[in-house]
This record gives C-alpha cells, sequence and structure tokens, in this order.
C-alpha cells in the first residue's frame, strides 16, 4: 500500500547512464550500482532535505565515527518487475519499521517514513530501467545509515549520514548448500545486537565464514553464545527445518535473532496453507535424532538476498546430517513459487506487502 507524500527531494540527474553496462543474462550480487543514490543528513537534532544524486563515492575526515567505533546500521530490500513491466517493491514498510529498531539499539535517530520510503519510491522510479525482468533477478536496494561525527573520542555521535544505493540481483545461490554448525565462535548474546542489523554483526562473522569455507563448506549454522547447543541462524539469514510434518524456525526470544520480513512471509503463508509451524527453542540435538530417524525432511535459510536457500547437508562435531534430495522436498519448493508470485505482481496481494512505485 502507497501513502501520497508532499516531500521535497531534489534530482539532480547522472550527466551519463551506465545502464550499458549491466548484462541482463549474467547478473552477480553487488557487482554494479544503478546510477543514483540518496542521501540525507542529520545534525543539531534534525534531519535535512534528502536528495537524489548520481551515484558516486564519499569524501569523508580519516577521524569520521562509524569508521572506528562501527556505529552504522542497514536494510536488505528488493524491487522487481511486475507483468505490466512496472516496479514493485516488497515489504518495505516492515524493513523501514526494523531499521528504526536497529539505529535505537545503536544510539542513532530514527529516519522518518517520509525520507525512507518516498526516498526509495523516487530513486526506483528514477532508476526504473536498472530494475531487471528475469526470473529471480530484481533490483537489491540498501539504505543504510552512518555516524558521521569527525570525532574520535568514545561517545554516541550526533551527526548522521542516511543514504539508499542500488544494485541489480541475480539469484544468490545456484546450489544447495553445505553447512558447518559452528560450536565455537558466537554471532550473538541475550543482551547484544544479534536482533539489529548493525555492521558490527557482520563483522565479526568473517573469520569464522572463511575458516569453514576453507574446511569445504559454503555456510555456518550459528549456535547460542552460553550452551552452543541452540541454532540461531544460518549465515546471514534464519533458518527452518521440516521436522516430520511440522516445519521448525528459532523463536526470535532473547534479542540474537533478527526479525526478518522474508522469515515473517514464510510464516504467514505456511499458515494460511495449514502447515503446523513452530517458532520455540530448537536444540542440536533434536536435529541428530531427526536425522537418524529420518525425520529431517527439508532445511532452508531464508533472507531477502537469498530468497530461500536449500541446505544439502549439515556437520555437527562428528556428524553428518544430509538432507534427502530437493525435488522430493514439499514446503521449500512450494514457498519458492509462492513467494516468486507475489514478489513479482504474478498473484493477488492479499497481504498488503507489495508497495507500488
Amino acid at each position: 500500500m502507497n501513502t501520497a507524500s508532499t516531500m521535497d527531494i531534489s534530482v539532480s540527474k547522472t550527466a551519463q547512464s551506465r545502464i550499458s553496462q549491466l548484462n541482463p543474462d549474467n547478473i552477480q550480487f553487488g557487482k554494479l550500482y544503478a546510477d543514483h543514490m540518496l542521501v540525507a543528513d542529520y545534525q543539531d537534532g534534525m534531519w535535512g532535505a534528502p536528495a537524489i544524486v548520481p551515484f558516486g563515492n564519499l569524501s569523508l575526515s580519516p577521524a569520521t565515527t562509524f569508521m572506528h567505533y562501527g556505529q552504522a546500521i542497514f536494510e536488505g530490500i528488493k524491487a522487481y518487475k511486475d507483468p505490466q513491466g512496472n516496479p514493485i517493491i516488497f515489504r518495505p514498510h516492515d524493513n523501514w519499521n526494523r531499521f528504526n529498531r536497529s539505529a535505537e539499539r545503536m544510539a542513532m535517530p530514527a529516519v522518518p517514513e517520509e525520507i525512507f520510503m518516498e526516498g526509495l519510491r523516487r530513486l526506483v522510479d528514477l532508476d526504473r530501467d536498472w530494475v531487471p525482468s528475469g526470473e529471480g533477478t530484481s533490483l537489491y536496494l540498501r539504505p543504510f545509515m552512518l555516524a558521521t561525527d569527525e570525532f574520535i573520542g568514545v561517545r554516541p555521535a550526533t551527526h548522521f549520514k542516511f543514504m539508499i544505493i542500488t544494485s541489480p540481483a541475480g539469484p544468490y545461490y545456484s546450489k544447495p548448500v553445505s553447512i558447518y554448525v559452528q560450536d565455537k565462535y558466537v554471532r550473538a548474546f541475550p543482551g547484544g545486537t544479534g536482533f539489529a542489523k548493525n555492521a558490527g554483526n557482520y563483522g565479526a562473522c568473517m573469520y569464522p565464514t572463511q575458516q569453514v569455507r576453507e574446511m569445504g563448506y559454503d555456510q555456518i549454522l550459528w549456535t547460542d553464545g552460553i550452551h552452543h547447543r541452540f541454532v540461531q541462524e544460518i549465515g546471514t539469514m534464519n533458518v527452518f527445518f521440516k521436522l516430520g510434518d511440522t516445519v521448525v524456525t528459532p523463536d526470535l526470544n532473547g534479542d540474537t535473532i533478527l526479525a526478518g520480513v522474508t522469515r515473517d512471509s514464510i510464516l504467514t503463508l505456511l499458515r494460511e496453507k495449514g502447515v503446523k509451524v513452530e517458532e520455540r527453542p530448537l536444540p542440536i540435538d533434536e536435529l541428530e535424532a531427526a536425522a537418524k530417524e529420518g525425520k529431517l525432511l527439508e532445511a532452508f535459510g531464508a533472507g531477502t538476498a537469498a530468497s530461500i536457500a536449500p541446505i544439502a547437508d549439515l556437520t555437527f562435531e562428528d556428524q553428518h546430517m544430509k538432507l534427502p534430495p530437493i525435488e522430493t522436498w514439499e514446503v521449500a519448493n512450494w514457498l519458492i513459487q509462492e513467494l516468486a508470485a507475489i514478489r513479482y505482481g504474478r498473484k493477488e496481494d492479499r497481504h498488503g506487502w507489495i508497495f507500488r512505485v
């Protein structure tokens, strides 16, 4: 659902579009950026007027706060082409709400709805030719905010920069992924920032991820920081398991797991379909037992970038849990088709999830 806006956003168009660099048959995630970006600055306790300008580098002091103390947050959203060739955005209001929850946790100012939503709409409208139309493709939208005080003392900043950049995206994973269950390094603790989409959460995951890839795995299944026994997230995604006739995903209690927009969409669709769903603590021991009993039928990650990423196998200590062939999966394969039909505007939007540009 869209709301009317009278916000004044100045627009400075690029002198030379780079759209010719986009090969719709070979779109690599995060490699090419559209012609324009949105910028808004916060100072003296208020947000200034946003502006759309040509995509380009920033000029920043070496003392800029976020570089030293990690006061930075972001979101991930996608725009798609509907059957008529019009760009549509999937659930951006939910991302705006989550963005501001992250901002509060990181001592940053909330971004007003008009700046966020109208900024997205105007930016995607201006660069609508950058929204690819092929199946599995989209325009990835990256709103983010940085603390921009030119000060290296340790304190919450008072100056901030909000920006949105966009990038054409193709499929994130080309095949089911092999997963290592992490029981040494920790992604999030209760009372920490695990529920927020802040830069530090991701930076801390780089070294453990590098290690498991050198071991031959694609990603990490994170466990809790106290017992190393309860499943949390997979890589940068929420995770789901079909155990017998029930789909189980870790609950959001404890502020350690990101409240994913794709996660919420999946839960809504499964419950409407009549699939038994449980949000609860999920011990890795239960997955091991289910695998031995032949009840671990499906496992997949869920997030904006990858949408749904099927898991081929999981390794925990000396236990190797192999999933059945993906062709036999009922839940994940149905979800992939159902979400795509909604996101590309091929199916009626009964939930108010589609934001029309």
